[in-house]
């Protein structure tokens, strides 16, 4: 049950008064907290709502609410919080970025210019920007590019002045000026923005110089071009006049600057104020595939996973990242659990793109997680098929395959797989260890199995499932006393983890340390273990180690040799 009901049916259990509502709402308010603590945005504002209508001027509640709305991508919802916010006499940064949003959705540009000039606490930057590019929205580029010229002479701001002044003029038609913008070295800075070049190449097709903007795709990606860059950069090369796009107008430059603030500050400030710029992109222009990709992926790691769907299927099929959203919609789904339906999704994707290698990819992977790795080796073996000449970074698909053929009881073919993606890539600590592991649980080629770990573990010395093969490997090759360092490590990397507990208790039984081993089963049990692993624990906790090795006419382990080989 969600953290925010149980504080619900608390208050409601000690009420003296079940039939009565209650006086103080502490039961809406303290799930309102929890559900904004768990980053539930549909479940605070649900509660914020209830908590504000015994306190309808409580700060602390207006500004969740707000921020549970703006989250939701509802701006008049959180436009109404935030002025009821402001009533209380408390500047508030979000509360003029929510009326902000609204107001430019209503084309409200006079106002927007009257409230910066008031003082609106949006942060210095923002508010500069926002008065340029109301400025534009006024249809006085006098003043904008006044406005604009105050932000390059900025030493830390040169760069986004140019690149949004460019845009404004690019807007407003004037290619030649914009381009002089962002070909100045001052822009550089900006350049590195996906945007930035794709505006650039756009108003040079504009300027018809379709070889000037080829050669800024090529100086700026190389080879590496994503869908998006490479259709665009074979329009240039067919000679298509491309339309600039990237804003046309000011609310489209407004949804730029919230976008191009929300990339700016995505590894540097907390994941829910950087979701509500890109929130307030989306909401300002719907088609902005780049913010409705980055709010999916922001909401994804806050654990929103039903929203991050929406998101990533409101980017539209005609869009270049189209492919890319449907491919995250489908991992989200996943991660719900509803591997069925994110298998049918990508199915059907891959019956519209059946020579796009990352869906096919996608589905192998689909298929895999829903336990039918037959038709998975299907789909990675199509996706292989693609791959003419296989680079270093084709390895995974090797590597899934090889763990399906395992899976599936085609060992000898798996072995290649494994052995072929370490051919792409030596050093590979994932494909390492499961070759290495896969070795050491058939009792095959264990001193090379050995080597292979310890080449993972120098690579991944933090990742626990690596360094329990390695503990794992000493114990099978009868190292017990060299094994039970490196399981110790992997039980704190991988605390509840069952396996790794279950190997901790066999290590500790075979050096002598019954006791212990016996704590570790019991901790391995409580951990939730498989159905496969859960009876054999259950029988060691019974009758020891030994025993259970011997009804299962395995030998134990080695005793170590006198040199400790």
């Amino acid at each position: 049950m969600p953290r925010h009901l149980v504080f619900v049916l608390a208050v409601a259990w000690f009420s003296p008064a079940l039939s009565e509502p209650i006086s103080n709402f502490a039961g809406p308010y303290l799930a309102a907290r929890q559900a904004a603590a768990d980053n539930d945005f549909t479940a605070s504002a649900l509660w914020f709502d209830r908590a504000l209508l015994a306190d309808p001027a409580n700060p602390s509640l207006l500004q969740g609410a707000l921020t549970a709305d703006m989250a939701l991508g509802l701006p008049d919802k959180a436009a109404t919080a935030a002025a009821a916010l402001q009533q209380t006499g408390a500047p508030n940064q979000l509360a003029a970025v929510a009326i902000l949003t609204a107001d430019i959705l209503a084309d409200r540009y006079a106002k927007i210019l009257a409230d910066q000039k008031a003082g609106s606490p949006v942060g210095t930057l923002v508010g500069q920007l926002v008065t340029a590019w109301a400025q534009v929205g006024v249809g006085n580029m006098t003043a904008a590019q006044t406005d604009f010229d105050i932000i390059t002479k900025t030493p830390a701001t040169t760069s986004f002045g140019l690149y949004h002044k460019a845009l404004a003029l690019a807007s407003t038609g004037d290619y030649e000026g914009a381009d002089t913008l962002l070909a100045s070295p001052a822009a550089a800075p900006a350049m590195q923005l996906r945007r930035a070049v794709l505006a650039h190449a756009q108003i040079l097709s504009q300027l018809e110089r379709d070889a000037d903007a080829v050669a800024l795709l090529d100086r700026s990606y190389g080879t590496r071009l994503d869908d998006g860059m490479t259709t665009l950069r074979a329009r240039l090369v067919a000679g298509d006049r491309v339309d600039f796009d990237v804003a046309r107008n000011a609310r489209d430059g407004l949804a730029e600057v919230f976008f191009t603030l929300a990339t700016a500050l995505n590894d540097q400030a907390d994941q829910t104020f950087v979701l509500l710029y890109a929130r307030a992109a989306t909401i300002l222009r719907p088609d902005h595939a780049e913010a409705q990709l980055m709010t999916a992926n922001l909401l994804e790691n806050l654990g929103q996973l039903d929203l991050a769907i929406l998101s990533f299927t409101a980017v539209p099929d005609s869009d270049a990242a189209y492919i890319a959203a449907q491919i995250g919609a489908a991992e989200a789904t996943l991660r719900l659990g509803r591997t069925a339906d994110a298998v049918t999704l990508l199915q059907t994707l891959a019956t519209r793109k059946p020579a796009d290698i990352n869906v096919i990819t996608a589905l192998g992977d689909a298929q895999r997680r829903n336990g039918d790795c037959a038709t998975a080796v299907q789909s990675y073996n199509a996706a292989i098929a693609l791959v003419p000449n296989p680079a270093p970074g084709n390895w995974p698909l090797y590597y899934k395959r090889a763990g399906c053929l395992a899976q599936t009881g085609n060992w000898p073919a798996a072995e290649a797989d494994f052995r072929f993606a370490l051919t792409l890539d030596p050093n590979e600590p994932r494909v390492l260890n499961e070759l290495a592991y896969t070795y050491i649980d058939r009792g095959e080629n264990l001193p090379e199995a050995l080597q292979m770990i310890q080449r993972a573990v120098a690579a991944a010395p933090d990742q626990g499932y690596i360094v329990d093969s390695l503990a794992w490997a000493y114990y099978r090759m009868g190292r017990f006393q060299d094994a039970v360092a490196p399981q110790e490590k992997a039980a704190k990397l991988m605390p509840v983890d069952p396996i790794v507990t279950d190997h901790l208790g066999d290590i500790y039984w075979a050096v002598g340390r019954k006791r212990e081993a016996e704590f570790q089963w019991r901790r391995a049990l409580s951990f939730g273990p498989g159905d496969a692993e859960k009876p054999r624990i259950a029988r060691k906790l019974q009758v020891g180690l030994d025993q259970v090795l011997t009804d299962e006419k395995a030998n134990p382990p080695a005793a170590p040799a006198p040199n400790g080989n």
